[in-house]
C-alpha cells in the first residue's frame, strides 16, 4: 500500500520499521485501531490493547511523533495518525524435523510497518477545542501549563514575606534579651563588686595583723618582768 499523504504539502513526518519479526497481517490488525485518530487517543489504544505487535507499533508511532517535533518543529497535540499500513517483507525459510526422518518448512513472516502523523487542520484543531470544552476536559497542553502555572503561583506564595510571623518573631526576640539582661548582671557592676569584695577582705586581713601584733607585744612585756604578774612575791 503507497501512502496517500504528500508530506510536501501537508505539514507531518512518518516513521518505518523494516523486517518487523512479526506478519503483516498481526501488524494490520493493530493498525486499524489507531489509523485517523488522535495521537492522544491512538496512544491510549496501544497501551491497552493485549496483541504483541501493539507494542512494535507504539514504537513506530513514537519515532513518527519524533521526527515531527524535531526535525519539523510540530506541536505534539496538533498531531493525528494520518496514514499506517504494513508491507510484507522477506519469508525466513526453517526446518523442523519430524517423524521418520522427515522435515517440515517453517515460514517465518516478516514485515515492513510505516506510520505518518501529520498536523491537524485548523477547523478540526477549533472542532476538537469545542468538542472538548463540552464535555469538560482539556488538551494535554492546557493541562501541563495549567499545572505550571499553579506551581508557579505556590512558589511565589511560599517566597511572600509574612509580616504578621515576622512581628511576632521580632516580640519574642526582644522578650529574650530582655529576660536574659535581667537574668545576667552587668559585667561592669558584676566587677565593681567584686572590687569591693577584695577590698573589704584585704582590710579584714590587715585588722587581724595590727591585732596579732598587739597580742605579740604584749605577751613580750609580760616575759621581759615576771614578777609584775605575781604581786605577793614582790611584797
Amino acid at each position: 500500500m503507497s501512502g496517500l499523504i504528500d508530506l510536501d504539502v501537508i505539514a507531518g513526518a512518518k516513521a518505518t520499521l523494516r523486517y518487523g519479526r512479526l506478519s503483516a497481517s498481526k501488524a494490520r490488525v493493530v493498525l486499524n485501531l489507531i489509523r485517523d485518530e488522535d495521537l492522544a487517543l491512538a496512544r491510549d489504544r496501544l497501551r491497552f490493547c493485549e496483541r504483541g505487535a501493539a507494542e512494535v507499533v507504539s514504537k513506530v508511532l513514537e519515532s513518527a511523533v519524533a521526527n515531527a517535533t524535531n526535525n519539523e518543529q510540530l506541536d505534539a497535540d496538533e498531531l493525528y495518525v494520518a496514514e499506517c499500513w504494513a508491507d510484507e517483507g522477506p519469508v525466513l525459510k526453517r526446518w523442523r524435523p519430524r517423524a521418520r526422518g522427515r522435515a517440515t518448512r517453517i515460514h517465518k513472516q516478516t514485515c515492513h510497518i510505516t506510520v505518518i502523523v501529520a498536523q491537524l487542520s485548523p477547523e478540526e484543531l477549533e472542532m476538537r477545542e469545542a468538542r472538548l470544552a463540552a464535555s469538560g476536559s482539556q488538551t494535554a497542553a492546557a493541562a501541563r501549563a495549567a499545572r505550571v502555572a499553579a506551581s508557579r503561583a505556590a512558589e511565589t506564595g511560599d517566597d511572600e514575606p509574612d509580616i504578621e510571623a515576622e512581628l511576632d518573631e521580632a516580640a519574642v526576640v526582644e522578650a529574650d534579651e530582655a529576660a536574659e539582661a535581667v537574668d545576667s548582671p552587668d559585667p561592669a557592676a558584676v566587677d565593681e563588686a567584686a572590687g569591693a569584695d577584695a577590698a573589704a577582705e584585704d582590710e579584714a586581713v590587715a585588722e587581724d595583723e595590727a591585732e596579732s601584733h598587739q597580742a605579740s607585744d604584749i605577751s613580750g612585756d609580760d616575759a621581759a618582768d615576771p614578777e609584775a604578774d605575781d604581786p605577793e612575791e614582790k611584797n
